[in-house]
């Protein structure tokens, strides 16, 4: 698989608009357009291999499921996984002859989108650096009261720095990587001691993220039931995740109406007391 310039300039492009929180805000570019789930569909539609686009990108997203940017601290930039370790990874599983569905595709896949997503918290904070000079000129517009001006602060300078640190990074490194990526092929073959020990950490990335995941929302030990209920279903039904969701979103409608009527019945307890002390 090769990736050509207009491929390479689309990817660039979707990483521009993926990193811009301008973009109908950040539920739409950041957080939606930057995910790597997103991002695969992305990539495989623009370079004809769908299935294997939305695989890889699933593959990833395990690893950041449960990543956030609090503030401007990032430990890894998504928007570097999605739009050029997953391209990158895609041309690698051709090159070696593997597919995404194996457990050595999926660890492969994972290892590039790794190694790309520490390499972009430098493009991210580059991004940040030069939105910095924006800002500045956006408040010297406020003082002179010059509002009209925050129109281009807010809308249009911030492309030049996405531009820079987004878009060129982008391109040049999924058109220039396939060779890289070739030179890695002839250098470092399958059955060696290198790639041997990138399977193995590659197979075992998902963890961080379901381990950062689980951090975040098991508050108690009663926590853990729900959340391996949907993998029990999988394991000893047979059942896909997609029909497993649509079960836990059948249990979250009946937890929600229970709570609520406990929260109706409280208000009318209440309710009640005030009317007998008057």
């Amino acid at each position: 698989m090769e990736i050509s310039w207009l491929q390479a300039i689309l990817l660039g492009l979707f990483a521009c608009l993926a990193s811009m929180p301008g973009m109908g805000g950040s539920s739409i570019g950041n957080y939606t357009l930057g995910r790597p789930l997103i991002g695969g569909l992305v990539c495989g539609i623009i370079l004809g291999d769908m299935s294997t686009g939305i695989l890889v990108g699933c593959a990833m997203q395990v690893v950041y499921i449960a990543l956030v940017t609090p503030g401007g601290t990032v430990s890894a930039d998504v928007r570097a996984v999605s739009y050029i370790g997953i391209p990158l990874a895609m041309v690698a599983l051709s090159s070696y002859g593997l597919s995404a569905e194996s457990a050595e595709g999926a660890a492969l896949a994972t290892s590039f989108g790794t190694m790309v997503g520490t390499l972009g918290t430098v493009l991210f904070y580059g991004t940040a650096t030069i939105n910095l000079v924006w800002q500045h000129i956006g408040w010297q517009a406020v003082e002179k009261r010059q509002y009209k001006k925050l129109y281009v602060v807010d809308m249009v300078l911030p492309w030049l720095s996405h531009f820079a640190c987004s878009f060129i990074p982008t391109v040049i490194m999924c058109k220039m990587g396939a060779g890289v990526v070739e030179l890695i092929k002839n250098t470092l073959p399958m059955d060696g001691i290198a790639m041997m020990t990138l399977f193995t950490v590659g197979s075992l990335l998902p963890c961080v993220g379901i381990a950062i995941l689980l951090k975040q929302i098991v508050k108690k030990a009663a926590d853990f039931v729900p959340f391996l209920f949907g993998f029990v279903l999988v394991a000893s039904m047979g059942i896909n995740l997609v029909s497993a969701t649509v079960v836990a979103g059948m249990f979250a409608i009946i937890n929600y109406k229970i709570k609520m009527l406990s929260v109706k019945g409280a208000a009318v307890a209440v309710n009640d007391d005030e009317e007998e002390e008057i």
